[in-house]
């Protein structure tokens, strides 16, 4: 069964490793916020609700690095069609091409061994497995450049010129938005920075003076100010990470 970009099926070693550390971390910020040892356990349980963010998050990281490989791809593509050879003929060559780039067990890479086991072994055609490599990868640009090699290929368009001028105006987009996710990283560690401080002030005023903080962990006012607190930390980094996501 080939791989479907749109969604991650976490492995049991996955799946242990995101429980474990997530429900450290719960518990570990539940403790410092309410100092109770019971609601901290009881809290450290919502993990399980997470695990479907934290797989889309892996689902969007490994389409991501699927649609930089692609442009390795395009220029294996375009100057295999350039020396005269087909599409089919391409994607085997490409196989061999960028695997002296990338590890054998990139998504790339798995595509491609796909590809060239298809095309050799069960006489596929390249224009269906184009199609739903375009469906299974949900990368807009994967999309765009099958749907104008499908048009070339009905209209009788001249493949070559075509498909060198769609890999680069393609290529010049995954590069802007390469060049995007480069500025706006500083940003988004800003962000992070300044999620954290709260909790970090939080920390040193338990250490420190912990006399100070006794009204906010003893009354029902404290427990709800310290709830909102919590609240609205969680609410500025997942809007700040929104806004770091500029689409091109």
């Amino acid at each position: 069964m080939e791989t479907d970009y749109g969604k991650y099926e976490l492995s049991g070693s996955e799946k242990k490793r995101f429980y474990a550390v997530s429900y450290a971390a719960v518990f570990a910020v539940c403790m410092l916020f309410y100092h109770s040892l019971i609601l901290s356990a009881v809290c450290g349980l919502s993990v399980y609700f997470f695990r479907d963010i934290y797989a889309d998050h892996l689902a969007e990281k490994r389409r991501t690095e699927l649609a930089l490989q692609f442009r390795d791809l395009l220029y294996s593509l375009s100057a295999s069609v350039a020396a005269g050879r087909q599409m089919g003929e391409a994607l085997i060559e490409a196989n061999e091409n960028l695997g002296a780039i990338y590890d054998s067990d990139t998504p790339m890479m798995n595509e491609l061994r796909y590809f060239a086991r298809s095309i050799r072994e069960n006489h596929e055609s390249e224009e269906e497995l184009l199609i739903d490599f375009a469906i299974r990868s949900k990368v807009e640009d994967i999309k765009n450049f099958v749907d104008v090699y499908l048009a070339c290929r009905t209209t009788g368009a001249d493949l070559e010129t075509v498909i060198g001028n769609s890999t680069e105006i393609l290529m010049d987009k995954i590069d802007i938005e390469k060049e995007i996710r480069a500025l706006t990283a500083q940003k988004q560690f800003e962000g992070k920075i300044i999620t954290v401080m709260p909790v970090a002030v939080v920390v040193l005023l338990n250490i420190l003076s912990p006399d100070y903080l006794l009204v906010m962990y003893s009354t029902l006012t404290g427990r709800l100010l310290m709830t909102l607190s919590l609240a609205g930390i969680a609410v500025s980094y997942i809007m700040t990470q929104k806004l770091m996501r500029i689409e091109v």
